[in-house]
């Protein structure tokens, strides 16, 4: 019989928002962040495309049991779609397929074209993404020269912001739902306009409730490493409820929280009557995730083993 691998690597809890450079991919950033650590686990929430740069939530340890709720939050970006260029992977990567000549659009006629993309929208996944057909990544079919047809997925923008207008550029603003492509709405607004797009630069400002203010570039990582090594990075991490700071929160007293953390479901009074919750103990601590199930009761979905980002459980 085999003996069981000893897994490699710190128990190491908490998220870091890091701000991925451009030209590198969401996991290959991962993954040097995760050695820098000497993390044992690690997960991101979400790709930015390696053309785009910005907030990348890690989550290291414990913390990557609220990856999930992360990559569901709404989030916002900053792009310049470059008009009259459409190109094959609706970026600035891909091969250039029309060029259009570029009218002097009035700001009206802009404000006009993007208030159509505001709330609930329909957009075709583009070809180069990580959607599965047969279970195919699209942008593997795509890397063959194939096509295939997409259904329309339904997404909300709730903002679309005029940022910047100068010649064959526009710089908007969008924040949005999960699953929204910036790169389909810069093409869209292209068509819209008359005369194509294609996304020339992109950022991702805010994630759920975190936004670029906290954001920790690789090379300042790696000066932290070296001046003060593991326990000076542990100090960068944010406390796994901070995914959940926007989120109701319920205070149980010792005894509901034993039964929490069983597993069991509580009846809580003053409770908030839906919707998923934040639970602490009676001291603060973070006990895990609740929902309020049909009952009124609230029933456990994720606990949580530590208190601290960088606890060594």
């Amino acid at each position: 019989m085999s003996r069981r691998q000893r897994q490699r690597g710190r128990v190491v809890n908490g998220i870091l928002l890091l701000d991925k450079p451009i030209g590198i991919t969401s996991n290959a950033a991962l993954q040097q962040v995760k050695r820098l650590f000497d993390a044992r686990k690690a997960g991101h929430t979400g790709n930015l495309d390696p053309m785009a740069s910005g907030l990348l939530p890690l989550c290291l340890g414990e913390a990557t049991k609220v990856s999930a709720f992360l990559l569901d939050a709404d989030k916002r970006y900053r792009g310049t779609c470059k008009l009259g260029v459409r190109t094959r992977t609706g970026d600035a990567d891909g091969e250039v397929l029309e060029t259009r000549t570029v009218a002097a659009y009035t700001p009206d006629q802009i404000d006009v074209v993007l208030k159509r993309f505001m709330g609930e929208i329909e957009q075709i996944p583009p070809m180069h993404s990580a959607i599965k057909h047969q279970g195919q990544p699209l942008y593997k079919l795509a890397h063959q020269g194939l096509e295939v047809e997409r259904q329309p997925r339904q997404v909300v923008i709730h903002e679309l912001k005029l940022l910047r207008h100068e010649g064959d550029e526009l710089e908007i603003e969008v924040y949005c739902s999960k699953g929204t492509y910036i790169r389909t709405l810069a093409e869209d607004i292209g068509e819209a306009l008359g005369c194509g797009a294609h996304l020339s630069q992109l950022q991702r400002t805010q994630v759920g409730p975190f936004n670029a203010s906290g954001m920790i570039e690789l090379d300042q990582l790696r000066q932290v490493a070296l001046e003060s090594g593991q326990e000076g990075l542990d100090a960068l991490l944010l406390p796994i409820d901070a995914a959940m700071s926007d989120w109701p929160t319920v205070t149980l007293n010792a005894n509901l929280a034993y039964y929490v953390r069983q597993g069991q479901a509580v009846q809580v009074s003053q409770a908030p009557t839906q919707g998923w919750l934040r639970l602490l103990g009676a001291q603060g601590e973070f006990i895990g995730v609740g929902q309020v199930l049909d009952d009124g009761r609230i029933g456990p979905k994720r606990l949580f083993h530590t208190d601290s980002p960088s606890n060594q459980a």
